[in-house]
């Protein structure tokens, strides 16, 4: 019966809710479903902004609590990469002499794991933390990390329903550059269609030059059924290209029934698919190249 567990903290001004909501959008947790209260008589107008995990805890503790300053903390599987990018976001926005502001050094806990705490805005403290142990409470898996350094991705991204497909590209960037991606190892190939995305695909990853492909496009479902040809020879096409050339190929084509359906994807209401494709790309290049680790 038990589906997930909210944490809610208010915050005393806009100024503050505008900060933490960049902040962490900077360290690429994935943003949940928005809400936005208008002005009742008798309070003043509200807003959320939800992030989501992929696991929640509850826990109850008898004794000291196992930070000094704060009860939100949240468990991370790259905690040097983190703390470079909290202390970029704060050096960026917040600035080094910023009042109430501060990010401590990663340190080792009693409890066998390394913790450092940030206060991206004054009074509101977080804590980031892993074991020391990697495989504590886990099966033993090869898993890619989300960090872009280094490495280079190709998107081939349709002109079809450009209004669409543009919202989609803009989300991939954005999830490449705040991986740690660099501009001039971003390649963008634009195609007519949806159509023609896997042969760009194909030709891109032959070359070598690429860790991953981002395929980017929206098929509309119209009257007749050239929707449901394009969208099978479209996936299958990018699978092909996929397993041949042995280069990751991130799925961003949206399939959808209307136009609003295709806009709530591209980030209006249902996150960014072109985001979450790019995030997918630089997983599977990480583990691509952890996996031919093992093999030399």
């Amino acid at each position: 019966m038990i589906k997930g567990i909210t944490v809610i903290r208010p915050v005393t001004s806009a100024a503050d809710f505008d900060e933490l909501v960049s902040f962490f959008s900077a360290l690429g947790f994935e943003p949940g479903r928005g809400w936005d209260e208008p002005a009742r008589r008798a309070g003043a107008a509200s807003r959320g902004r939800p992030f989501l995990a992929p696991l929640g805890n509850l826990e109850f503790v008898d004794g000291e609590l196992p930070t000094l300053n704060t009860d939100l903390l949240i468990e991370v599987t790259a905690l040097d990469a983190v703390h470079q990018m909290a202390q970029r976001w704060l050096d960026k926005n917040s600035g080094p002499e910023a009042a109430g502001t501060s990010i401590t050094r990663i340190e080792d806990t009693h409890w066998k794991s390394r913790l450092f705490t940030v206060q991206p805005i004054p009074g509101f403290s977080v804590a980031f933390w892993e074991w020391q142990d990697p495989l504590r409470g886990k099966a033993i898996a090869l898993e890619g990390d989300l960090s872009a350094a280094g490495m280079s991705f190709a998107i081939v991204v349709a002109r079809w329903n450009a209004v669409i497909t543009e919202r989609l590209l803009q989300g991939a960037l954005d999830a490449l550059l705040r991986s740690d991606a660099q501009r001039d190892h971003i390649q963008v190939a634009r195609v007519p269609g949806s159509w023609e995305i896997p042969a760009a695909a194909r030709q891109l990853a032959a070359t070598g030059k690429f860790d991953a492909v981002i395929t980017l496009g929206c098929l509309i479902r119209g009257e007749t059924a050239h929707y449901e040809a394009i969208y099978n020879e479209v996936a299958r096409g990018i699978g092909q290209s996929q397993q041949e050339t042995g280069v990751p190929h991130a799925f961003g084509v949206l399939t959808c029934e209307t136009l609003e359906q295709a806009l709530d994807r591209a980030g209006l209401k249902g996150g960014n698919k072109g985001f979450e494709a790019a995030a997918a790309a630089i997983e599977m290049a990480s583990l691509r190249g952890k996996i031919a680790g093992q093999r030399a």
